[in-house]
């Protein structure tokens, strides 16, 4: 195949990616009531143990005239994403498969599913358990009484993705390390002579990752971080002598 012949064909990846991108995205927006149960659940009393501490009853409240729609469509278009993501993947790697060597091919394949199963991992635990606990900190937080908390539906939405997000990233480590230490630039005993340099980039990282101040909240985003770090030291290969 020409240069043009590839370029024509990504075309046609790409677009397929966005059709079905669009098909879900329109039927989030359309099942409307069931998404936005979904998204709303964190922010319910029931949602986590008392452990964790009460969760204040705070109505979402929308100053703007168009957020609300607007809102909408954006969280339809975040969830066709995320649903669509495993046939975009599987488009990519189809499109990208060719020109692997066949050792190449035989790592690719489990490559990229860890590293889907890890980003949804890192969104599914800040979704159950970061998330709420950053709602239940901060609606109960008040610098004096007279304030009373009025949390805008923007910034529920902003900080659910935003968070999410992060932490999808950073489920992530272990794929990136075990990439690193096949091309050879990434060994386990650098990461073993560098684990308490480690440990205080992570921490640096979930205080900027989480919205609080608290320990408890740090505590919750530094442990799966070094966790998750140990893992890579046992995926990284050691290096030759």
């Amino acid at each position: 195949m020409t240069f043009w012949d590839h370029l024509d064909e990504l075309r046609h990846v790409l677009l397929r990616c966005l059709v079905v991108t669009a098909l879900f995205a329109i039927l989030a927006f359309v099942f409307k009531d069931e998404v936005f149960v979904v998204i709303f659940a964190p922010k319910s009393p029931d949602f986590l143990p008392q452990i964790f501490g009460s969760t204040p009853d705070i109505r979402l409240i929308n100053t703007e005239l168009t957020r609300q729609f607007l809102v909408h469509v954006t969280t339809s278009f975040y969830v066709g994403i995320l649903v669509a993501a495993p046939y975009i993947l599987y488009q990519l790697y189809r499109f990208i498969s060719p020109a692997l060597y066949q050792n190449e091919r035989r790592y690719s394949t489990p490559l990229v599913i860890s590293a889907y199963l890890m980003f949804m991992s890192g969104v599914l635990f800040s979704y159950f358990i970061l998330f709420p606990i950053t709602f239940r900190f901060l609606g109960n937080y008040q610098v004096d009484s007279a304030v009373e908390n009025l949390i805008s539906l923007q910034s529920y939405i902003d900080t659910l993705l935003f968070l999410s997000l992060a932490m999808g990233i950073v489920f992530e480590i272990p794929i990136l390390a075990w990439l690193l230490g096949r091309l050879g630039i990434l060994h386990r005993q650098q990461m073993q002579q560098y684990r308490r340099h480690a440990l205080v980039i992570i921490l640096i990282i979930a205080a900027i990752i989480t919205p609080t101040s608290d320990a408890v909240t740090l505590a919750i985003v530094s442990l799966p971080m070094y966790l998750l770090y140990e893992v890579s030291i046992l995926l990284v290969p050691k290096a030759k002598a």
